[in-house]
């Protein structure tokens, strides 16, 4: 059985980016992407960047910018409080900036 996962995604940042570095050394960049849904709503989606693309690649995105997030999802499972919780969330290999539509 062959399974894919791919997904790409094109939204905007809810909020402005934030990068934690790991006690592995390794640096995370998470934000949440809002990409419209067909029946009007929004779905605001978490994202992780890591390692270089983290520090270099998302350095200049502020919040309201329009980006394509390639990337594939990954559902993380932790303990909080009294009971598990499960969080589901696009590993992004690759974010991209989108140009705003010049107006005239």
């Amino acid at each position: 059985m062959v399974t894919v996962n791919v997904v790409v995604l094109a939204g905007r940042l809810s909020d402005a980016p934030e990068v934690k570095e790991m006690p592995s050394g390794d640096h995370v960049t998470r934000f949440r992407l809002h990409v419209p849904d067909p029946g009007r709503r929004v779905l605001p989606l978490p994202v992780s960047v890591w390692d270089k693309l983290a520090r270099k690649g998302c350095d200049r995105l502020v919040k309201g910018d329009a980006v394509l997030v390639r990337g594939h999802l990954v559902r993380r499972f932790f303990r909080d409080g009294g009971g598990g919780r499960s969080v589901t969330e696009v590993v992004a290999t690759e974010v991209k900036k989108l140009e705003e539509p010049s107006e005239g």
